[in-house]
Order: C-alpha cells, then sequence, then structure tokens
C-alpha cells in the first residue's frame, strides 16, 4: 500500500485555469488525462517523483456523473466550488479490501487524447463521498501509470489533513503513516482550519525553485502574466478539441466551449 495520487476538482468552465495557476506554482506541465466514461468526468495530471501524481478532475453533464461513486463524488465537490477530493493509495491486490468493505472493486479507465485506454480497479469511493478523509483504494491493471506522462520534476513532502487518525486506519486496514509512506509528513489539522470539513486541507510541494504550499487559494488565486495567458489558451483548445471527440455535444454542459 503506497499513497498514489491526491486529486483536486474543479468546475468544467474552470479546468484550464486551474491546471494553468498550479502548472506554474509547481514548474511542471500537466497533460490531458481524458474522459472518464464510466464515471462521467475528465482530468489532467502533472507527474511527481516516487511514482505519484497530482490529478485535477471536474465533472461533465453526463448520466454517469450522477449515478457513478465518483462522478457524485466529483459533481458534489465541484458543486460546493471546488477543493480537495481526496488523497487516493494503490495496492498489488484489491482482494483483501474488497474482503474488508464487504464489496467488489469497479473497473475504471480512462481514454487518452492518443486513443490509448488506461485501466485501473477501484474501491471505496462510496466512503470518500460521505466523508472526504477517507481515501479510496486503486490496483492499476496495465504497467502505465499516470506518473510516467511527462517529467516528474516535484514530489510531494507534507499532507495536511482534517480528520481523525484511528478512524482513517481503520478504514485503511494500516497505520495512515505506513500507506502514505515514510518521506511524507502527515499533520493532523482541525476542521475549523478547513470549513468544518474533514480531509485533505493542504499538500505542501518541494520543486526545484523550493516548497510550495497547495490550498485551496493556490488554485484560485489570478495569474496575470502573459505566459499563464499563453498557457491557459493553450489548455482551452486542449480541453475543446479533446471534448469534442470523446463526447458527443449534447454530453457536455455548453460552458465547456465558452472559452
Amino acid at each position: 500500500m503506497r499513497l498514489d495520487h491526491v486529486s483536486y476538482v474543479t468546475s468544467h468552465d474552470q479546468l484550464a485555469d486551474t491546471v494553468q495557476r498550479l502548472g506554474s506554482r509547481l514548474g511542471t506541465t500537466f497533460v490531458d488525462g481524458g474522459v472518464h466514461p464510466r464515471f462521467g468526468t475528465r482530468n489532467f495530471t502533472a507527474p511527481l517523483l516516487n511514482g505519484q501524481y497530482i490529478e485535477v478532475v471536474c465533472p461533465l453533464d453526463h448520466p454517469a456523473s450522477d449515478s457513478s461513486p465518483f462522478g457524485k463524488a466529483v459533481s458534489k465537490r465541484a458543486a460546493e466550488g471546488g477543493g480537495w477530493l481526496t488523497w487516493v493509495v494503490a495496492v498489488e491486490d484489491l482482494a483483501a479490501v474488497e474482503t474488508r468493505l464487504g464489496r467488489p472493486a469497479v473497473d475504471g479507465h480512462r481514454t487518452k487524447p492518443d486513443g490509448t485506454d488506461l485501466t485501473w480497479k477501484q474501491i471505496g469511493v462510496l466512503g470518500t463521498l460521505e466523508d472526504r478523509q477517507m481515501p479510496f483504494f486503486v490496483q492499476w491493471i496495465k504497467n502505465h501509470h499516470p506518473s510516467s506522462d511527462g517529467t516528474a520534476v516535484a514530489k510531494i513532502v507534507k499532507i495536511e489533513i482534517a480528520g481523525d487518525e484511528l478512524a482513517i486506519s481503520e478504514w485503511l486496514g494500516s497505520k495512515v503513516k505506513a500507506a502514505i509512506g515514510s518521506g511524507i509528513e502527515v499533520e493532523w489539522v482541525s476542521t475549523d482550519l478547513n470549513d468544518g470539513d474533514t480531509g485533505i486541507v493542504a499538500v505542501e510541494v518541494e520543486t526545484g525553485s523550493g516548497k510550495v504550499r497547495l490550498d485551496y487559494k493556490s488554485f484560485t488565486k489570478f495569474i496575470s502574466s502573459a505566459k499563464y495567458i499563453d498557457g491557459r489558451e493553450s489548455a482551452q483548445k486542449t480541453i475543446r478539441l479533446a471534448s469534442k471527440k470523446h463526447f458527443p455535444n449534447s454530453c457536455l454542459k455548453g460552458s465547456l466551449f465558452l472559452f
């Protein structure tokens, strides 16, 4: 069991802005991850060192975003204005987790812009939907992993979590520190610092230019540099083209095309 990735939710009309703002702070470029047909969502990912990555995900106006647990979790967070969704742990075999939770894992896949499919199994999203301090579990089916998409230049060094360490450990079937990894500090903070909610408050990443603390303000602060504007326009074009390719217009909210 290890920390696989951290997931941040934004609305589809803010997706391009969010990935450009975050990429600017991290000194890296987000990669278009494509569409999750089973979940009614799409994402961009940024590779990190140690086989991890950051995901920025948004809901689409598609039936799956209202019916699948992951789609519901993303849609709910987006409706609240966006923010950290949760952290995700990877395991080599989900059988033990399925037995402990009393239900089977579900298949997940997303179609990348180059047409290839990335496949995995996941379980525990219902727990995340009820309480965002609870991570969910993934088992990657194919060898390719999002952390290998692009060049990793940064690494997670700390995660601030508002929640109950004992409750999360029971959910994981493991100590939180063991699940996240020895190289990452876990700081437990009061829910008062997270608007009364449980879950991730901030993620601290070490970049080539120093440490960067990523909280909600990091994703919403306006950046007006010419480099940012150029990158934003490029990301918007990518989203338009990829979304039109993978979903018919009737399955997308109109604002996705208002770039």
